[in-house]
């Protein structure tokens, strides 16, 4: 598994893979390349285009 962790760069949110988004009905173990292509930022709604790896 990919547990590289993804940060919005317009909020500063932080997808983390171990956790995945409970406000989105993510689950955790799913990377964020995985995500699906409609997924937004839970804080900002931002696209994922919109966040850089943080680790």
């Amino acid at each position: 598994m990919d547990a590289q962790r993804s940060i919005c760069a317009n909020c500063g949110y932080v997808y983390d893979p171990a956790a995945g988004d409970p406000m989105n009905s993510i689950p955790p173990g799913i990377c964020f390349n995985e995500l699906p292509d409609e997924w937004v930022c839970p804080m900002c709604y931002a696209t994922m285009e919109q966040f850089d790896l943080l680790d």
